[in-house]
């Protein structure tokens, strides 16, 4: 018997940040003191939370930091739920599902040509639901690239913006959240900054909202260190942004400012304080703080 997947940690997350109109921070994380950080703003806030980690993750260390961030999920007093970004094989979406620990995993497969991405999503969506694991995908394509995404360019491909013909496609393969493509983009903006299409994303919202959560990708630190930009797109139906480089740029400026001169344990323990304030910030912006109240 397939598993009850309306008491998925992280399904409850979203849908109440949906509901309650304000979007929850998921947070990419890459090491023990991210997790951290990400666990300890959301007590500290009273916020849900989502701790998010590539592939990378497990190829670098097995099933260790899925582990340490399901063992921070399961001890928090607030809601957490662990999230797989852009697991971009099948592959790699099988081997996430089957370790045990992730309640979500982003099943990306949009450098595939469309028959074989929908294929293939409906397959892995089938997959990670018999395992209790709700699943994002990504209709259209989302260009460039960040540390842990493969960059769609570098592949070869172009962007391709969403449609909401394209988005009901994607939630009859059976997914929970879905990405559009909106003008956003993974890694860098240009000089001129994020070029959003808000009325493309309403619309999108507007013809798939009532089955599927969104989801925003490429809130990079340079552009959306904005609460008011991160509000516009709440108000256009996303409830769910991930945060990567807007929350471990900080962690990564107190190691290298400080490494030659402070001894590792505190360096380790103020680089994830400096990183648990970025987040808390965060989470103020996006209105999640208090919602676990």
């Amino acid at each position: 018997m397939a598993p009850d997947l309306s008491q998925n940690r992280a399904l409850k997350i979203v849908t109440h940040a949906a509901k309650n109109k304000y979007a929850v921070p998921a947070i990419c994380c890459y090491n023990i003191e991210s997790i951290i950080a990400s666990v300890r703003a959301a007590e500290a806030k009273k916020s849900p939370v989502l701790v998010q980690l590539f592939p990378w993750a497990i190829h670098f260390a097995g099933g260790i930091l899925v582990h340490a961030a399901k063992e921070a999920a399961d001890n928090a007093t607030v809601p957490v739920g662990v999230h797989m970004d852009h697991a971009q094989t099948p592959e790699i979406v099988k081997k996430a599902a089957d370790l045990g620990g992730f309640d979500g995993i982003m099943v990306d497969m949009s450098h595939y040509e469309k028959e074989e991405n929908f294929r293939l999503t409906k397959e892995l969506v089938k997959y990670c639901n018999e395992r209790g694991i709700v699943t994002e995908a990504e209709p259209g394509r989302i260009d460039g690239g960040e540390d842990g995404v493969g960059d769609v360019s570098a592949m070869g491909l172009e962007a391709i913006l969403t449609t909401p013909e394209q988005a009901e496609e994607f939630v009859d393969l059976g997914i929970n959240w879905l990405a559009p493509a909106f003008g956003n983009v993974h890694g860098k903006y240009g000089p001129k900054g994020p070029q959003l299409d808000y009325d493309r994303l309403k619309r999108v919202y507007g013809q798939v909202g009532d089955r599927v959560d969104l989801v925003l990708h490429g809130a990079g630190a340079e552009w959306f260190d904005d609460k008011e930009r991160l509000q516009s797109v709440i108000q256009c139906g996303v409830s769910k942004i991930n945060l990567n480089d807007a929350i471990n740029n900080d962690f990564i400026r107190v190691m290298s400012e400080k490494a030659a001169s402070t001894p590792l344990t505190a360096l380790l323990e103020e680089a994830t304080n400096e990183m648990q304030k970025s987040v808390e910030k965060f989470m103020d912006y996006m209105g999640s703080t208090g919602q676990a109240s």
